[in-house]
This record gives structure tokens, C-alpha cells and sequence, in this order.
């Protein structure tokens, strides 16, 4: 349980912190998350990079020792690439490129990172002795730098456009005090589409003139040259001897230089003042944080808890500027709304649920964003980075549009929507027969989308002998079937209803009774391996992976007592495994077959074993939010077990009280009654009324009112 109460009260910003998940004992299995600063949702964020980054390798990490500079990323999760990204870094003495060669002691204890503003000081020149510190703050498309040199040293910017063989593009204005600056690459281009349109756009405005400037490439460097283009490519500007500060303001954009220059004159004008940004992305945080105040929380809970908040509200990324978006499904730039970086595989559990309560007003968009994806590439991405990956499987944007819909979210094309999902129903990919549909499979096969769903549609699952990854396939069509026909029943579309609904049970065509376990089946029939078949885990981390017919699967299992004690022997025996997604479900499992009292003795284990507060906090990915959004619902008390059920699976909250800003004006107060003295509150009572079952209908809780848990 929590500890002794928080005695001071901080601004609800000030209690994130921002080093929770960025380390971790494993290269890659750690939280993977970064200090960057920007606003909520922002479309590029700004990190202290202290390694070159690239798939399943971060910018930064708490246990690197060295600095080598700043970037403007997209990189959105751990195991993703970058792309359109850039970087910069104050330098004094002397111009230094390689990594190797221009990285500097990282002392830990002179960093401050906040959501809004971060800042460090480290050494350079040719003493060593000497500091600079380099501050930033960022809002969605726009950053703001002021560093401080030390006098008596040359005062430089390095700047990188590229690294690769598409590399990027700088031009420099010194008679304005600008850069200009373009990065085509992306890590992830080969499992996608070709965009010869692809670039990250940078315009950079100075403070201060430039008493020398130039270009390098591949690290030869060129003094008084303007302009470069290529592969490894950057640039460098040198300010007046005695210069001791400089702001740099820098806008970002996807479309072209002039939206970059349009994009930083609204967020950062110039007249703005750095402390004046950092007040104002400050506050914005500060307003989202603060829609849940928590009573009875320790400062330790209270750090993890608001970090969690803020990591949910990092993703899907803003991708459109001011009116108008570049589509990466059609290489154009069309009017509009849009967002990208959607984890879909991990956030259709909590994350996006989540944000149906926390960030409302962006709901309609961001499924509008998906319908819009679809229009331009003729399929909903399965992971957009920022076009089609085949990373993961199954197309579970089908769960997050008809959970959206089903919660009463409307304002976007309903029928294009239900069109683009149904078409992931019924529609195999191209040539689904002739590929076995690999982890990050190259874009050579083309989208993924279903993999494996010919087979699917013809004997009820996917067959091991012709698709990889078959169980897992099998049990997530299913479950996205199932969310498909939700939408279609209030759509009146009876026949797709009654058809997907039917197709919600082909679970049981992999459940084998001997084992209790779901296990592969060939083309013909037979049983293939009792290990093969499923993705990031094994057959026991998917034996419960059926949230659309819990009881289906209670019957299938021999009724309420057997199904407990299969449970039980999950957590007992060391097969839960909350640092992936698939499992975040179980524990409320207990709810459906009658011990309740269970998931209210596991649950608060899992959050005091998985969340923590250090660096290495986190037990596995937090996947843009999931693993966070996890916490914040389970220690509020519910959890959205089935999308698009429109109910809530009830838990024990783990804070005596806390009440929750809903959408519409509405609150919502938990209050836990005896939460130290008991390990379980079973009566459950919402408005003063008992409630008869461990569950709430989520369109009553968001009416508001008091959410009280009782010792009996």
C-alpha cells in the first residue's frame, strides 16, 4: 500500500520526473523513455542526446556518461527509428563533428529536465575547465535555446543535417541570422513506402550576428560556405569574440521552410523572451496535470503517479501545422487535421481509453487522422513511424476507432471509418499467401495489414505452417472482430454484426483442452508446436488473451474455480509478465469469475513491482503511454478490460481519495474507506448505490459523482 502522506504541496509539473524509465539492465527492456521537453502531443520534441540513436536505441540514457548534443526527434518509442530529426550543440575553442570526437563529460547532478524546460552545464575549450550551459524549452513545433559561453573561449554552434546517405541540407543567411536546415532520412524507411517528399524542415533565428560560419561534409569542414547537401553534412557558426550568450529560436515542419518560419512565428515570436515560453509551456502542463488531484499519496506515489500522467500525454504526436498536414501515405500535403506515432498494438488497452477521459477534445481528430491515413494509403497503419511499418500484428485501430465511437465520440467521416476497419476484416493483404508476414518484415511484401487473414477467413484461424506468429494473430483478429461489430450493430449493419460476431469466437479453434492452453494449428488442421505461434512471449502469456468473451473462455476452462486457479498459477509461477502488453488484462480476469478479492489483493503487487521511482522505474517499455496509462487507471480503481464494451472493470484504488476532472465539466471523486487496514473493499458503491458486480458502465462514470470502495 502507499506510504505516509505528501506534507508539501508542489505544482503538479514539478512532481513528474522526467528520468523514470530512461535506464534500465537491459539494452532494450527497460522503459525506453527520454527527458525531452516540448507541450503536450508536440510534434517534435527537443532532447539532450547522449548517443547516436536509431531502432531500439534512444538519443538518451541516465547510465551514459558523455553529452553530444541536442536534438529536435520524432523518435517515439524505443524499438522505432527517428526520422526528419537534426541536431545541435555549443561548443566553445575549437570545432569538433564526429561523436566521438565533440562529446563531453555528462554530469547527471548539473542536469534539470521538467516536461517544460531542461537544462546543463558540461565543459569545453581548449582548458576543459571552461562551462557552457545550454537551456531549452520547446512547444509542439518550435523550440527555444539560450546558452551561456564562457568568456575568453571562441563561442560555436554545431550544427548536423545529416548522417546518412539520403542525409539533408543546410543553408546558411548570415546577413539574416538564420540557418535553414533539411533531413530526408528516416531509420525506418525499409519498412515502408518510398517518400521522395520526405524531409524535416528547420528554420533556426539567432540573437546574435556571425563573426564566422561554415559547412562540413563527412568531416572535411568548409569555411564561409553557405550551403551543403548529402550524406553525413552540418554546419557551424562562430559569434563575435566576447559573446557570452545566444538565443536561438528554432521552428520545425514537414512541409516546407516557409511553414517552419510560419510554425515558430506563432509559437515563439520574437519578441518572446525565454523565461516567458518557459512560463507558457509550463502552464499548458501544469492545466493537463492538474485535472487529477490525489489525497493521502506519498511524495514517492505522487512522483510516479504524475510522471505516468504526462508520459500518456506525449502520444499520438501533433503532425499537422496550422490547417494543413504532409500525408507520409501519399507523399502530398493536403488541408487539415493530423497526428501520428500511434503504438496501436499497446495503446488500444489504456492509453487510448485514457485519453478519451484526459484529452477529449483531441479524440474525434486523432481517429479522424487514422480514417485520413487510410483515404491516402488505402490502409489504417498497424504502427505509422511516420508511414506503414509492419511492425506488430493485427489492426488494432479497429478496437481504438470503435471504442471511440461506442464512447460517443462522432465528429469525424463514421462511414469512412467503419469502411477503412471493416476493410481490415475481410480484405487480405496483397499476396497474403506468398509471405510469412516476419517481425519488421521489409516493405518489399507490402502492408501487412491482416497477415495471415486468408487463412483466417477460410478455416477460422491462421494457419502455422503458412503465417508467422499465428496464435497471437489468431486471438487479436478475433478480439478486433469483435470491437468491428460493436460499431456495426449501432450502425445498424446487422448482417456484418452477426458475421464478425460469429468470427469473435474463433479463439476457440487454438484452445486445447489437455494443455488449457492455446496452441498453433497447421493448414490441415494438425496441432504444430506447443511453443510456436505467438509474439513477444509464449503460450502462457497468452493464455488469457481473450477480452472480448471472457466467458467463452471461463466455460472453455472448465468453469469459475478452474479458471481461478489457472490464474493463480500465472502470477504464482512466475508467467505474468507486466513489462509487455498482452497480459495487462489479467488480473481484472478475476473480476469475471468470482474473485474479486483476488484482483484487489494482486493488483496493488503489480503497481509496487513494476512502477517505481529511479531511472530504471519502469519494467519494460512504456510503448507511448500504455505501460503508464496502466498505472493511472489501476490506481484510480477501474480498467477498460474489452474496447468498444463500453464498460469498466473495477480494482481497488491505491489513494485513499482522489478526484478526476471528467470531460463536459464533469468530476469524478474515488474515495478508498479503510485502504490501510484492509487488503480488500468489496462494497462498491457509485452515487450512494451498491453496486451489484465488480464493473461499471463507463457512459455512467463519466456522468461523475463519487466512486466509493468500503470494507464489508
Amino acid at each position: 500500500m502507499p506510504g505516509k502522506a505528501a506534507k508539501t504541496a508542489k505544482s503538479h509539473v514539478d512532481e513528474v520526473s522526467m528520468m523514470i524509465g530512461t535506464d534500465g539492465s537491459h539494452e532494450t527492456e527497460y522503459g525506453g523513455t527520454t527527458p525531452a521537453v516540448g507541450t503536450p502531443f508536440a510534434m517534435t520534441q527537443w532532447c539532450a542526446a547522449t548517443r547516436l540513436n536509431g531502432i531500439s536505441r534512444t538519443m538518451y540514457r541516465r547510465c551514459d556518461s558523455v553529452l553530444i548534443g541536442f536534438m529536435g526527434t520524432h523518435q517515439p518509442a524505443i524499438w522505432m527509428g527517428d526520422y526528419g530529426f537534426m541536431t545541435l550543440m555549443p561548443q566553445s575553442g575549437e570545432l569538433k563533428i564526429k561523436a566521438t570526437d565533440r562529446q563531453v563529460r555528462l554530469d547527471h547532478g548539473k542536469e534539470v529536465a521538467t516536461p517544460y524546460y531542461y537544462k546543463v552545464s558540461y565543459a569545453s575549450g581548449k582548458h576543459g575547465g571552461s562551462e557552457i550551459t545550454t537551456e531549452m524549452t520547446a512547444t509542439s513545433r518550435a523550440s527555444f535555446f539560450h546558452i551561456t559561453y564562457p568568456k575568453g573561449e571562441k563561442s560555436l554552434l554545431y550544427l548536423e543535417a545529416g548522417r546518412e546517405n539520403e542525409g539533408g541540407f543546410i543553408r546558411i543567411y548570415p546577413d539574416k541570422r538564420e540557418v535553414h536546415i533539411y533531413n530526408k532520412e528516416r531509420h525506418d524507411a525499409h519498412l515502408g513506402p518510398a517518400l521522395p517528399g520526405f524531409k524535416g524542415y528547420y528554420v533556426l533565428k539567432f540573437s546574435q550576428a556571425f563573426a564566422g560560419y561554415g559547412t562540413w561534409r563527412d568531416g572535411a569542414v568548409s569555411g564561409k560556405s553557405v550551403q551543403a547537401e548529402g550524406g553525413s553534412v552540418g554546419g557551424y557558426v562562430e559569434f563575435p569574440a566576447g559573446t557570452t550568450w545566444v538565443d536561438v529560436r528554432i521552428g520545425s515542419s514537414f512541409i516546407d521552410f516557409e511553414q517552419a518560419a510560419v510554425n515558430l512565428s506563432k509559437e515563439i515570436p520574437a519578441r518572446s523572451s525565454f523565461a516567458s515560453v518557459t512560463k507558457k509551456v509550463k502552464k499548458e502542463w501544469e492545466e493537463k496535470l492538474s485535472k487529477i488531484d490525489l489525497e493521502g499519496a506519498s511524495e514517492e506515489d505522487r512522483t510516479i503517479f504524475y510522471t505516468a500522467f504526462f508520459r500518456t500525454l506525449q502520444y499520438p504526436r501533433e503532425f499537422s501545422e496550422y490547417g494543413r498536414y504532409y500525408s507520409p501515405f501519399d507523399d502530398k500535403v493536403h488541408q487539415g487535421v493530423s497526428y501520428n506515432a500511434y503504438s496501436l498494438w499497446d495503446t488500444f488497452r489504456a492509453e487510448h481509453p485514457w485519453l478519451q477521459i484526459m484529452a477529449p477534445e483531441r479524440v474525434d481528430d486523432m481517429v479522424t487522422a487514422l480514417v485520413q491515413m487510410y483515404e491516402e494509403g488505402g490502409w489504417i497503419p498497424k504502427w505509422p513511424n511516420p508511414t506503414y511499418t509492419n511492425i506488430m500484428i493485427g489492426t488494432h485501430a479497429d478496437a481504438v476507432i470503435a471504442d471511440a465511437y461506442i464512447n460517443g465520440f462522432r465528429d469525424y467521416d463514421v462511414e469512412k471509418a467503419y469502411e477503412a476497419i471493416r476493410k481490415d476484416a475481410y480484405v487480405p493483404p496483397t499476396d497474403d499467401s506468398l509471405h510469412r508476414w516476419g517481425d519488421r518484415e521489409w516493405w518489399n511484401g507490402g502492408y501487412e495489414a491482416r497477415g495471415g487473414l486468408s487463412y483466417y477467413l477460410k478455416n477460422g484461424y491462421v494457419a502455422d505452417d503458412r503465417t508467422n506468429e499465428s496464435v497471437a494473430r489468431t486471438l487479436e483478429f478475433a478480439l478486433s472482430d469483435y470491437c468491428i461489430a460493436q460499431m456495426a450493430k449501432a450502425l445498424g449493419k446487422t448482417a456484418d454484426y452477426e458475421d464478425l460476431m460469429r468470427r469473435a469466437k474463433n479463439y476457440r479453434y487454438l484452445y486445447n483442452p489437455k494443455t488449457k492452453l492455446f496452441q498453433a494449428r497447421n493448414a490441415d488442421g494438425s496441432w504444430a508446436g506447443e511453443h510456436s505461434g505467438f509474439t513477444e512471449g509464449a503460450n502462457w502469456t497468452y493464455q488469457f488473451c481473450v477480452m472480448q468473451d471472457v466467458q467463452g473462455l471461463i466455460d472453455l476452462m472448465g468453469g469459475n474455480e478452474s479458471f481461478a486457479a489457472a490464474l493463480d498459477n500465472v502470477f504464482d509461477n512466475g508467467h505474468y509478465r507486466h513489462d509487455n502488453e498482452p497480459g495487462h488484462h489479467y488480473v481484472y480476469l478475476y473480476n469475471y469469475c468470482g474473485r474479486f478479492d483476488k484482483a484487489q489483493e494482486r493488483i496493488p503487487e503489480i503497481l509496487e513491482t513494476h512502477y517505481r521511482n529511479g531511472a530504471d522505474g519502469l519494467s519494460g517499455n512504456d510503448d507511448c503511454g500504455q505501460m503508464s496509462a496502466w498505472y493511472l487507471f489501476s490506481s484510480l480503481g477501474f480498467y477498460p478490460v474489452t474496447p468498444a464494451s463500453g464498460e469498466y472493470a473495477l480494482g481497488i484504488p491505491r489513494f485513499p481519495s482522489a478526484r478526476v476532472e471528467l470531460p463536459h465539466g464533469k468530476v469524478l471523486t474515488v474515495r478508498a474507506e479503510g485502504l490501510k487496514e484492509h487488503k480488500h473493499l468489496p462494497v462498491i458503491l457509485f452515487n450512494g448505490k451498491k453496486l451489484d458486480a465488480p464493473f461499471i458502465a463507463i457512459r455512467d462514470l463519466m456522468k461523475g459523482g463519487v466512486l466509493e470502495f468500503k470494507a464489508e
